[in-house]
């Protein structure tokens, strides 16, 4: 099943339940006075998060939510029931938004709770506007309606470590390597059509789709991959040591991120010269210093084929993250 990340969601609160117009009868005594209970009120719409990133799937073909209506009131001044309330649960790290008031919701935490609509308010029963001069009101209100809107729902991975770089760089194959994860690898471009997450130790690493130039105005994947790294803590940036010239792949990656949102070249970042089994010794030292000298940092070189080149790597990877 396709990784669903996007969703409208027509969602509407209950209404309230209408008054109602009774009035007292016992034995022998006839027109007591009114009795009309209140209506109870609507059930109210809340979102919880929840740690299932899956979850957003069910949701595909099922559009439409609504909490229950309360129930009308009743004689001898019993009020109707409340409306039960409703609890939509999606996935942690997703944003939601009423396109029609621009409220905004974001479930950073597993267990967060909102309230995005209210449910409305019961009707008074005739019981309500009883007074000195009016002892038999035959007024009842209706209930109030609920609330609506339609609602964005849109998922952003939320990561201690992101992997990213242009396709085929080995970035899929690195976190199969370092995790569980079973994403997706062959020898082409774009294999990887949608995050894929791994846990490594207490961490939580995302391989998310490979970017190309152009991408933050929406060209390949564009913004599908982009906005899954807002939230991701470190970034591991990932370059092909067969890359003819690995700054300037360094550089368009960066260039991607910044006309994206700016925020994003401020992140904790970890460069990777993978792949390094595929060309001469000399060639990738001469790459390493390039890389080097032009970002100020340092470079990591792995091969899946060392296993000593990834442990080197998850070891500093590790300590980075531990220090955040």
């Amino acid at each position: 099943m396709a990784f669903v990340d996007e969703l409208l969601l027509n969602i509407r609160s209950g209404k309230g339940g209408d008054g109602v117009v009774r009035f007292r009868h016992e034995k022998n005594r006839e027109y007591m006075g009114p009795s009309g209970g209140d209506g109870g009120k609507g059930g109210n719409v809340y979102i919880r998060g929840v740690k299932n990133l899956s979850l957003l799937e069910k949701y595909r073909f099922i559009k439409d939510f609504e909490a229950e209506d309360g129930k009308p009131g009743d004689k001898k001044s019993l009020h109707g029931r409340g409306g039960e309330d409703l609890i939509i649960d999606l996935p942690v790290g997703c944003i939601i938004t009423n396109e029609d008031t621009g409220e905004r919701f974001e479930l950073i935490n597993e267990g967060d709770k909102f309230m995005i609509l209210r449910g409305g308010d019961g009707g008074f029963g005739n019981e309500h506007f009883k007074s000195s001069t009016n002892q038999a009101p035959d007024r009842a209100l209706p209930g109030r309606p609920g609330e609506s809107g339609v609602f964005e729902i849109e998922l952003q991975l939320i990561a201690d470590a992101g992997f990213i770089g242009f396709p085929s760089v080995g970035k899929s194959t690195l976190l199969n390597t370092l995790t569980n994860a079973s994403a997706k690898t062959a020898e082409y471009h774009f294999t990887t059509l949608e995050p894929n997450l791994g846990a490594y130790f207490e961490f939580i690493l995302a391989d998310v789709p490979g970017l190309i130039s152009g991408a933050a105005k929406g060209k390949g994947l564009g913004h599908k991959f982009l906005r899954h790294i807002r939230r991701t803590k470190t970034l591991v940036h990932c370059i092909a040591s067969t890359d003819e010239d690995v700054v300037d792949s360094y550089n368009i990656i960066r260039k991607e991120l910044g006309d994206f949102d700016a925020k994003l070249l401020d992140k904790e970042e970890i460069l990777v010269i993978s792949k390094i089994d595929e060309v001469e010794e000399k060639e990738l030292k001469s790459k390493i210093k390039q890389l080097e000298k032009e970002t100020g940092k340092k470079v990591v070189t792995i091969t899946i084929l060392d296993d000593e080149s990834i442990k080197n790597f998850s070891d500093m990877l590790v300590e980075k993250l531990r220090e955040e």
